[in-house]
């Protein structure tokens, strides 16, 4: 089974990490980390690039720190930064990498955040090319 686990270094996504890894261990299955840096939504206040090159950062830091979550866990992992929308970078990950499961959290982004994007859990729900297990 090929389990791909969206990271966004929040509480939920922790939590859906930890799920992801039990579920892993009792299916002797490798977890794909993946971590999506948003570009569609519109900057003012810095620069675009700089505020891209501190997400690109940002979320380099949060897959090493999932991956040290999974090695704890004694489960393998690849992480996959990518660029975009977020939920059809996962979408498109899924589909081209035939992932059989997505874990992800219910909640991750703030509230604003939240009402101007969407759930990205509740988007995925709908569009993923495969099962999907959300975690509260």
């Amino acid at each position: 089974m090929k389990i791909l686990v969206p990271v966004d270094g929040s509480e939920h996504s922790n939590k859906a990490l930890l799920h992801a890894c039990e579920l892993a261990k009792n299916l002797n299955s490798n977890i794909t980390l993946i971590y999506v840096v948003e570009k569609t939504i519109p900057i003012n206040l810095l620069d675009r690039n700089e505020y891209l090159n501190l997400l690109r950062k940002f979320g380099e830091k949060t897959l090493e720190k999932s991956k040290k979550i999974t090695l704890q866990k004694g489960i393998k992992s690849k992480e996959i930064l990518k660029e975009g929308n977020v939920v059809n970078e996962i979408v498109k990950f899924a589909k081209n990498g035939k992932y059989n499961l997505i874990i992800t959290g219910n909640k991750g982004l703030g509230a604003t955040a939240r009402l101007f994007l969407g759930s990205v859990s509740n988007k995925l729900a709908n569009k993923s090319p495969c099962s999907i297990l959300i975690i509260k």
